[in-house]
């Protein structure tokens, strides 16, 4: 009989950097290494930002290795013993590219300073570990993260994925609309043809 793993996700500053970078070192998104900058760093400077400046950041945003801090930017899920996935789930205001996009908030009148409003914005599966619902339990536990830390409702902008449509995996950092549907969120707006706005409201 075939052992059944287990997934355990603890907040990220509970994890090592060595675990993180086990997870995130390998990743790159559209076609560079990211350490989840993607929605903080302003368009404008991206490139003005090399590999280690934004590892630091990340650093220093996770607060890894203090498992006594009160803050950190994400989750880390383990298989067994072994660090196999990222969610990155903050309050909303630390995504400057979130409050900028003019997409994301189509037909939405939020108040874009509301800290109590967070957002997930990526999850990172290590290779050789996806399709075992990894994604689908960090979402779960995103929720009652975000819920856990004060937040009054969170929200993420996922790709919808159909079986005949092929979406590169670095498409998909932002996760996809099933995993959320399966978490509890509901739509709260369609602003482009294969992404929308989901919203869990704790109140």
């Amino acid at each position: 009989m075939t052992k059944k793993q287990t997934i355990s996700i603890v907040p990220a500053n509970e994890a090592s950097w060595e675990d993180l970078m086990a997870v995130l070192g390998p990743a790159k998104c559209h076609g560079v290494r990211c350490y989840c900058q993607r929605f903080k760093i302003p368009n404008s400077q991206w490139n003005q930002v090399d590999d280690d400046e934004r590892a630091y950041l990340f650093r220093t945003q996770t607060d890894c290795d203090h498992p006594e801090s009160d803050t950190t930017s994400g989750l880390i899920a383990y298989l067994d013993n072994e660090p196999v996935g990222w969610c990155a789930v903050e309050a909303r205001t630390a995504y400057n590219n979130i409050l900028t996009s003019k997409s994301l908030w189509i037909g939405r009148e939020d108040d874009k300073s509301d800290e109590g409003i967070w957002a997930i914005t990526c999850f990172i599966i290590r290779t050789g570990y996806r399709g075992r619902g990894i994604t689908y339990e960090l979402a779960r536990a995103a929720v009652d993260f975000a819920k856990e830390s004060g937040a009054r409702a969170v929200e993420g902008y996922p790709m919808i994925t159909t079986p005949d449509k092929v979406i590169t995996w670095g498409e998909l950092h932002v996760g996809n609309r099933n995993a959320f549907v399966a978490a509890g969120f509901r739509e709260v707006s369609h602003p482009t043809k294969r992404r929308v706005v989901m919203r869990y409201d704790f109140e």
